[in-house]
């Protein structure tokens, strides 16, 4: 399962979608995931060039969260902007990404992601809560490198 397509089914993709949406639906922040092949970079410096690249360090409130995935890398990296990161637990992305780890070592990537995105999403609302006026300001579709 090495190419970026066979990660997910279309049907797997979909359900994430919805679960970004429905994470989103509640508050101001945004979620992203990013999914690709492989890296040559540190997956921290590749995720944060990938977070800039989407545009999720353009948020009015520095609250954007990217979960990228670096498949045959058997790599992920959880990282959010200034806003988001100046609020939550300093222990809570690690605790996260054992949580998604979990799913991931049993092949379970779905529901890994889905746990990472209501985890993160949980967190947006209860510091970023959604007001009348707000805009989706990214794309809820996965991103493929």
């Amino acid at each position: 399962m090495s190419k970026v397509e066979d990660f997910l089914t279309k049907e797997e993709e979909q359900a994430i979608v919805e679960a970004i949406r429905m994470a989103e639906k509640e508050t101001s922040g945004e979620i992203r995931v990013h999914i690709e092949k492989t890296t040559s970079k540190v997956p921290y410096d590749r995720a944060l060039e990938v977070f800039h690249d989407l545009g999720m360090d353009a948020t009015e409130l520095q609250n954007g969260v990217l979960i990228y995935v670096a498949v045959e890398d058997h790599n992920f990296v959880i990282c959010g902007d200034k806003g988001i990161n100046d609020v939550v637990p300093d222990d809570f992305w690690d605790c996260t990404k054992d949580v998604m780890a979990n799913q991931f070592k049993t092949g379970n990537f779905k529901q890994g992601l889905i746990d990472g995105i209501t985890r993160a999403g949980e967190q947006l609302q209860k510091y970023f809560p959604y007001h009348e006026d707000d805009t989706n300001e990214l794309s809820n579709e996965i991103s493929k490198g």
